[in-house]
This record gives C-alpha cells, structure tokens and sequence, in this order.
C-alpha cells in the first residue's frame, strides 16, 4: 500500500513538471508587449544602431472616459412590436469585435472646451460651424427662451448632454478629440510630435486609435450590455427590451425602488410628474451620470437624448451587412435612387443617418435599444447628442491573459491530477 502512494505522489509530480515545463515554454513565446531582442525570423537584433525600431509598449493606453466594450455576439434588431410596421431591424445573429465607448454622452462642458480650443486655433468660418444650434429649444408656441440662451453655457447645465449639434458636427469633435488626446499622450511619453502637424505614428506604441462615431451594431450591442444575463458556459438568461433586466421602466430594488431608470416622456404633457414626487425628475434633459449604468458601465444608453451613430439609414439594412462588424457606409447594395427623395417620394439618400435610445422627449417605445430612426446628417435637434467610441485595436485588454490562462490550467491540471491518484 505505501508503495502505492509512493508511487502515485511520483506520477503526480511528473505530470506538474511536464505541464509547467510546457507553460512555461508558451509564456516564453514573444508577444506584443514582450518582442523580445531579435526577429523570430531573421534572427536580426532589434532597436540596434541602423536595425528595425521596436518600440515599448504595454497596450493600448486606456483612453479620457472610455469604458472597454467586450466583443462577442448577439441578437441585433428590435424586439419590441412595430409600431410603425417598418420592418426595418428585423432581429439577426452578429458578432462584434471589442471596442471602446463613452461611458457618458458628450455634455456641454465638453463642448465648451471644443470650442475654446477651436476659437483658439482654427478659423472663424470653422468656429462658426462648429458652434450648437440653440435655436432648436424655440417654439412659437412655448416659453422654452430660458433654454435658448442658457442651455449651452450656464454653469448648472455643464454634465448635460450637449445637443443641437449635427452628425458633421459630432465627426469633427471626434476628429478633433483624437488629435488633442493623442497629443497629450505622445508629451506624457516624451514622445516629440512631427514637425508639420501631422499624426503621431501609431508604431510608436503611445498613442490611440481615432475617435469616432460608434456604428449602429456597436451601439446596440453596448446598449442590451448581455454580459449581465450570461451563466455558466455561453448561456444567457434572457434577451433585454431595455438596457437593464424586466419589462418594467422602475427600479424594482433597494432605497430606490420604484423610480424610473430612465429619462422619457411618460405620457401625453408628462415630462417629469407632479411637484414632490417627480416620475423621472427631469423636464428635459438630466446629467450624464444620472440613472444607473447599464451592465458594461455606460449611462443613458436609453433616455435623455438619442444619440448619432455612423450608419447610413436604409430600411433593409439588416440583409446586407455582414455578419462581422456590421456596417453601413453608403448606398451600396441600395442605391440612393431606388427612393426617389427628388420627386418627393421619399426622405432616404445617401445623406441621412441613424441615430437610437430615445430622448426626454420620446415614449417609452424609443427606449428599446434595437429601435432606430433617421434625420439628415447635417440637421440638429433638442433631443440627439452622441458619445465616442474607439476600436480595440490590440484585441485583447489584457496582453498577459494567455500565460495568467496558462499557468492557472497547470495548477488546475496538478491539483486534479494530484487529487484522482489520491
């Protein structure tokens, strides 16, 4: 018998050496962020004198209010009854690759900051242009002046979303946004920028991918946030109508039970309910970080304003885009002219675009993450704003998650191994 057990605790510890010895030979393997000191297939020695640069770099740099979306797929369309009978996001199995979000709308503070920077060093035509429509809180037939003139740049509307900017408008942020981030960063780095102006190089391993408008499938893959309802090995409980769990528009737990998870029109006049005991405690828009984040960590996925998103509208978008990554650039498969916007028998061409989640303005139907609608990529309202997003471009969060996987199945393989021979 003690023989036995000799000889089992000798198998169990060549197995925990053949299999540490095999981890340990894959997490010797370079990576991005271990290259290691010469080419894997040429033998020649990086960084030497007149020899190829290898820059240091520890991933992607996480970037100014980016909340990291985790890839995977997911039921795009709209599960709720269509009410218009548009029939145009019918439900289809797609998958999306990892990326970055704001986990904010964009407020008028940092809109402000845009246009100081702009005013500073741009052009007047350009600042002009860059500059909110107000006007789209005036109505001959409302008091909403208060809004007009102080939405924008009173102090107490500084994390509210800033809105009356166009689709043009949001891409130029995003543009601009990218190269004041990416700036900063290079500084931080003692990395110097080109003397012309021009992009800092992304081989220098410092600065971020662009920022953009989120496509429409990212946007609602970020909205459903299903990495809540998922168990055990790729099961999910349910599919949302919502950003959060239920049918219900309320909170069903804790202190805050019973108040509204979002910031919508209720019903016919209702805003924000009766003095004392408002419903969503907004008449228009709230802050940003109001109502809880759904599941990724992102607020206002539903309410307060619709956002823009990439997408060129077409009704049938949902049988032409891939499978991968969805999304739609221009009219291609669909031509402008099969809608005859000329003739006045249509509102498609190629310049209108989509924009999701409902506003303080919008019933409860809008909420629904799978529901669009579209407006000229040039129009402004008092009911869209936008948030960024930002490709992964290293797909993975985390460059040592393969060896953390490898030495974690070792010990796991030893302990399993070890326990079956006792």
């Amino acid at each position: 018998m003690n023989q036995m057990l000799k000889f089992s605790k000798h198998l169990s510890l060549i197995a925990c050496v053949v299999t540490l010895s095999t981890a340990c030979k894959r997490d010797k393997h370079p990576t991005a962020a271990n290259p290691g000191k010469e080419s894997t297939t040429t033998g020649m020695v990086y960084n030497d004198d007149d020899g190829f640069q290898v820059n240091d770099f520890q991933g992607q740099p996480a970037g100014p209010n980016l909340v990291f979306i985790e890839g995977g797929r997911f039921v795009m369309g709209s599960a709720e009854e269509d009410l218009l009978n548009s029939h145009d996001n019918i439900e289809r199995a797609v998958s999306i690759q990892s990326f970055f979000m704001d986990e904010t709308e964009v407020a008028n503070i940092h809109w402000l900051e845009y246009l100081y920077y702009v005013q500073k060093d741009s052009s007047e035509e350009f600042f002009q242009s860059a500059l909110p429509d107000s006007t789209v809180w005036a109505s001959e037939l409302a008091f909403n002046d208060s809004y007009v003139d102080h939405y924008l740049r009173y102090p107490g509307f500084r994390y509210f979303p800033v809105v009356g900017v166009s689709w043009i408008q949001a891409v130029d942020y995003c543009t601009w946004r990218t190269n004041v981030v990416n700036r900063k960063l290079a500084e931080d780095a003692g990395v110097e920028p080109p003397t012309d102006g021009g992009r800092i190089p992304l081989e220098s391993g410092v600065v971020l991918p662009n920022y953009r408008l989120p496509s429409e499938a990212e946007w609602e893959y970020a909205a459903y946030a299903l990495i809540g309802t998922q168990y055990l090995d790729e099961n999910q409980t349910n599919k949302r109508l919502y950003p959060w769990d239920g049918h219900a528009l309320r909170n069903p737990y804790g202190k805050k039970m019973g108040t509204f998870l979002a910031n919508f029109k209720r019903g016919r006049g209702d805003y924000a309910g009766i003095a004392g005991k408002l419903n969503d405690g907004a008449m228009i828009t709230d802050q940003v970080y109001a109502y809880p984040p759904n599941d990724f960590g992102l607020y206002n996925m539903a309410g307060n304003v619709n956002e823009w998103v990439y997408d060129v509208y077409r009704p049938l978008s949902f049988q032409d885009f891939d499978d991968l990554n969805p999304l739609r650039r221009n009219g291609y498969l669909d031509k402008a002219d099969n809608y005859d916007k000329k003739g006045g028998n249509s509102l498609i061409d190629d310049e209108v675009r989509v924009y999701k989640g409902g506003s303080w303005k919008d019933v409860a139907y809008w909420l629904s993450p799978g529901t669009r609608r579209y407006i000229e990529q040039d129009s402004a309202t008092a009911t869209i704003g936008f948030r960024c997003a930002m490709i992964n471009a290293a797909q993975t969060a985390d460059f040592n998650t393969e060896s953390k996987q490898n030495r974690t199945s070792c010990r796991r393989f030893c302990f399993c191994f070890s326990t079956r021979l006792w």
